[in-house]
């Protein structure tokens, strides 16, 4: 485990020593950016470091109203409620659907955002599949699946061919969206529309907004009547609302959120097309990330002053989770840098 003293951006001090980091889930490189510092500075100044008031308070904050179309149109949703967090959205959903008797189903790699007490992944698709066409013969109650529309391991986004086996026309399927919103990919609308065009029986997207737009808070995408519900619950009104500040940043940093996603796509480009050892990596199009578990690449890299996301996850008993995340934050020689150390890697 390695502790630094400040934000782990495009450089990392370890043991007194400077490093390149391609790491963690800052994909637009936004965290530490002086104009997107400017927008979020601006916002606080405007509308406080916190709101603690439920949303259900006699006293409304009309930035709420304005972020949520604004990211229900970026999505192409009919509506959109946020939440403090990522987790608190799939959370939210999951409590909801379960109070309404239905039964939840995980596919394989779900998030654990996602899950309720004593839940786990079905390891496959198939073992997926056979559970639904078992539980839709004993009950007219639409089932609901869960899955992360990005996996890191390819069987979701972006052919998503498991969940086309799925009879969708009777499913609630819910998508957690974290690591596909805000992204270059489908243009930094995640994967809701490429979701609702399976015909799902409905369609929930939850989503953190810290990794795609850099702020503290989480979304949940869906028709206008079940977003309406969801924040009718006590679930939603018990709990403090995403800042204020966080939300106006969101809105008014649209701009600086196109252009990193412009330079973010190009630097994916730059390593996918670099590298010749692909095999060695699973990725997906015009995305960050580039999972791999070969662990001779960390220690390498690791000699080479570069330090990569490796760790046990979700948790210590949990296998290794090792991967290359290109950020918007790098500059071309970072990545000409690390696609040359790889490939001199596996070829000498």
């Amino acid at each position: 485990m390695t502790f630094v003293s400040s934000f782990p951006a495009r450089k990392i001090t370890v043991d007194g020593s400077k490093k390149l980091y391609f790491g963690g889930t800052a994909y637009l490189g936004l965290q530490k950016h002086k104009k997107f510092l400017k927008v979020y500075i601006n916002t606080i100044k405007k509308y406080g470091t916190n709101y603690g008031a439920s949303r259900k308070s006699n006293i409304k904050i009309s930035i709420y109203d304005k972020a949520e179309k604004h990211l229900a149109k970026i999505v192409t949703s009919e509506a959109c409620v946020t939440v403090s967090s990522g987790y608190l959205a799939g959370q939210l959903v999951c409590d909801y659907l379960k109070s309404e008797g239905h039964s939840l189903f995980y596919a394989p790699n779900s998030h654990i955002a996602l899950h309720q007490q004593k839940t786990k992944n079905y390891d496959t698709y198939k073992e997926l599949t056979n559970a639904i066409e078992n539980h839709l013969k004993e009950t007219d109650i639409p089932p609901v699946v869960l899955l992360d529309s990005i996996d890191f391991n390819g069987l979701n986004y972006p052919s998503f061919n498991g969940l086309k086996k799925l009879p969708l026309d009777k499913i609630i399927l819910v998508a957690d969206d974290s690591h596909a919103l805000g992204l270059p990919l489908n243009n930094g609308t995640g994967c809701y529309a490429q979701l609702h065009k399976l015909n799902p029986k409905e369609l929930l997207v939850c989503s953190s907004l810290g990794k795609g737009f850099a702020i503290q808070a989480g979304a949940v995408f869906g028709k206008t009547k079940r977003i309406e519900q969801l924040k009718n619950t006590a679930f939603f009104g018990g709990a403090s609302p995403a800042t204020p500040a966080n939300l106006a940043t969101l809105v008014d940093a649209n701009a600086i959120y196109i252009k990193r996603q412009k330079k973010l796509r190009q630097h994916i480009l730059q390593f996918s097309e670099g590298l010749q050892a692909k095999d060695e990596f699973s990725y997906m199009p015009e995305h960050a990330a580039f999972t791999y578990s070969n662990q001779n690449i960390t220690t390498y890299l690791e000699k080479h002053n570069i330090i990569v996301t490796s760790f046990n996850y979700p948790d210590k008993d949990s296998p290794t989770m090792s991967r290359i995340v290109v950020s918007a934050h790098h500059k071309k020689k970072d990545i000409t840098k690390i696609v040359h150390l790889i490939n001199t890697l596996f070829n000498s």
